[in-house]
């Protein structure tokens, strides 16, 4: 009887024990038990034979991926916790890197290399590049406007009325045993195309008349960047014979930076007369300049009243060394060479004058 008793209570026990085990096929939400895996058997080492390559570990059994059923929570879902969410990966070359050059981004490495444009080319003999021909501003500005905005730029980039009062010699001459004085000036108003000139040059001795002295008026016209066509008139400030001339010649920059000048100059009386001067600054610091300079004086006739002769009356040969304690303003020494020619010379010679001679000179050169 006691033996029948306690098979009865063990038999009814097994059940309960089972269903707490199995918990009864119950559900938990978010809670998917994982599928029992079969055991893995591990293969028997045996080992190599000498001098034989190592051999590669065989890989583990993986267990098949288990997908869930519609409604439950996949494995990855039930062992994720909401707040322990993976970093993304980091971006191997932030924006900000790539904008200073010290990365590639994979977008700028499969962009095509552009083309260079304007003037970001190779060294070549190519032509240079088409200026443009469209201006950004005329997409949201009046026609009218515009043209009106661009000639007021172009006046005042170039095409603006300018002035200057150059007195490239302003001296005094020491002789022996007859000093005097000399100058050479002008003055312009004017752009870059067109301007109004007026010159001035003479010569005389002290505690005597002028000897020689003349005003010019010219039109002064760019032929292009370096050279200038004048035209215009001369008349002579000389007691003995005021003349009036007209004349056309040419300045410039000549090649090496020589400054050049030469005029025709015709008289109401016929008289033909030519001149030509060159001078050249060479720098010797940033405010010692030296300057050769050269004056030759031409004459088709003879004129009495002018005291010069036919061919070449007077030439002029001159070396000064001038100081720019500013540009504008520049004191100079220097010697000056000058002698007359052919009838000239015998016209000075009557007239008491031993025809030129050295002369040491001492001036200052200005401008505003």
């Amino acid at each position: 009887m006691t033996t029948l008793a306690m098979t009865l209570a063990i038999a009814a026990a097994a059940p309960a024990a089972a269903q707490m085990h199995d918990m009864g096929g119950m559900t938990m939400p978010n809670m998917t038990m994982p599928a029992k895996q079969a055991p893995v058997k591990r293969a028997r080492r045996t080992p190599a034979p000498a001098g034989a390559a190592p051999r590669k570990p065989a890989p583990s059994t993986i267990p098949a991926k288990v997908t869930p059923a519609r409604g439950a929570a996949s494995p990855q879902a039930a062992t994720t916790m909401p707040h322990m969410a993976m970093p993304a990966a980091a971006d191997p070359c932030p924006p900000e890197h790539a904008a200073m050059g010290h990365c590639t981004t994979a977008a700028m490495a499969s962009d095509p290399v552009p083309e260079p444009v304007g003037t970001d080319q190779d060294a070549g003999d190519a032509p240079p590049p088409a200026p443009p021909t469209t201006l950004a501003a005329a997409r949201f500005y009046d026609p009218a406007v515009m043209a009106m905005a661009n000639r007021k730029m172009r006046d005042e980039h170039g095409g603006m009325p300018m002035n200057q009062i150059l007195f490239n010699l302003a001296e005094v001459q020491v002789r022996s045993g007859r000093d005097g004085y000399r100058w050479d000036g002008a003055a312009w108003f004017g752009g870059d195309i067109h301007r109004l000139v007026v010159k001035s040059e003479g010569e005389g001795a002290f505690a005597d008349r002028i000897e020689r002295a003349e005003v010019q008026a010219v039109y002064s016209r760019a032929l292009d960047p370096y050279w200038n066509l004048q035209a215009g008139i001369r008349q002579d400030l000389e007691a003995d014979a005021r003349r009036s001339y007209a004349t056309i010649g040419v300045e410039g920059l000549a090649p090496y930076w020589f400054d050049v000048e030469g005029a025709l100059f015709l008289s109401d009386k016929g008289d033909v007369l030519a001149r030509v001067e060159a001078w050249y600054d060479q720098r010797l610091t940033q405010r010692a300049i030296l300057q050769p300079r050269v004056e030759l004086n031409l004459a088709a006739q003879d004129m009495p009243g002018s005291r010069i002769g036919a061919g070449l009356s007077t030439a002029e040969i001159g070396l000064r060394l001038r100081y720019e304690f500013k540009r504008e303003l520049a004191p100079y020494i220097g010697m000056s060479w000058e002698r007359n020619y052919g009838a000239t010379a015998r016209y000075a010679r009557a007239d008491g004058d031993d025809g030129g001679g050295l002369a040491f000179v001492a001036g200052l050169r200005a401008w505003f």
